[in-house]
């Protein structure tokens, strides 16, 4: 299977997720829209240097991933390129920062020093906070894309009133970016039964390639518009039927809402610790 089939079954995987009949599934798309997007503000926001506020944010995704039956090891393949990039933010931040924020294990003397035990500086701690809201923050983006279609989304977006032009060109992209693959797959298939003994595609071949993969593409994306506008398209985007806000849909919020401001405002991991200590 060529590496366009492949990513072309990851899309149709992605799609199957979301029609999957799981409880989160079915919540109403702005309740969820609007949690991804307070999750995110709220872990941003937190200081560089508060490591410990960080880790109880890993509850919402763990949480989440359980809830709807996500496969935490599909997310982190199909996440593969994104995560490193993320990661990478913060890399340098011990090279730095140098200065030395906490002791775990050695001695304490009089005047305050530590003798022995491992010397954390600010640097590491502030790298590690950055790495886990940029993990986070991709972990609660896969979690609203494999439980809501782009369409339920899109009708989300539009209630915040979100530019209808902003909106279509989203919608639009997610639909003709799989018209693209589908077509492009069928030409190197083509160029494949024709050149069997031929590594990849020879240079002479990339531009009229390429222009027959535009042409074919823009022939299917005119079917397609033509196919909308059959279905009553004006612009506006109406294939989602208005969905009713259920109370399970405002307790959902409201509890994951009252979680995000305990652990944004308040050091959940001191306090615990406070209790055993």
């Amino acid at each position: 299977m060529s590496t366009i089939d492949n990513k072309l079954k990851a899309i149709s995987n992605i799609n199957t997720l979301q029609q999957r009949d799981q409880w989160v599934n079915h919540l109403h798309p702005l309740v969820k829209l609007l949690l991804t997007f307070i999750y995110i503000i709220s872990v941003v926001s937190i200081s560089k240097y508060n490591l410990s506020k960080m880790l109880v944010f890993a509850i919402y995704p763990f949480f989440c991933f359980n809830l709807a039956d996500l496969n935490f090891r599909d997310a982190i393949y199909r996440m593969r390129l994104i995560l490193p990039l993320v990661m990478v933010v913060g890399i340098f931040n011990p090279i730095f920062d140098r200065d030395i924020m906490l002791y775990i294990g050695g001695n304490v003397m009089a005047n305050g020093e530590h003798v022995g035990g491992l010397a954390i500086s600010a640097g590491v701690i502030s790298m590690l906070t950055l790495m886990l809201k940029g993990v986070y923050a991709v972990l609660a983006t896969y979690i609203l894309i494999a439980t809501t279609s782009i369409e339920e989304i899109c009708y989300a977006m539009r209630k915040l009133h979100v530019p209808q032009i902003l909106v279509l060109v989203i919608l639009l992209i997610n639909r003709y970016i799989y018209i693209l693959g589908e077509e492009a797959s069928r030409i190197m298939t083509a160029y494949k039964l024709r050149a069997p003994s031929q590594k990849g595609i020879h240079y002479k071949a990339w531009g009229p390639l390429v222009g027959q993969w535009l042409i074919r593409s823009m022939d299917r994306a005119e079917t397609v518009y033509e196919s909308m506008q059959l279905r009553g398209f004006n612009g506006e985007y109406r294939y989602v039927a208005d969905q009713k806000t259920r109370a399970t849909d405002v307790i959902y919020f409201m509890v994951w809402l009252a979680v995000f401001a305990v652990f944004r405002f308040t050091n959940v991991v001191e306090l615990l610790g406070g209790l055993f200590v």
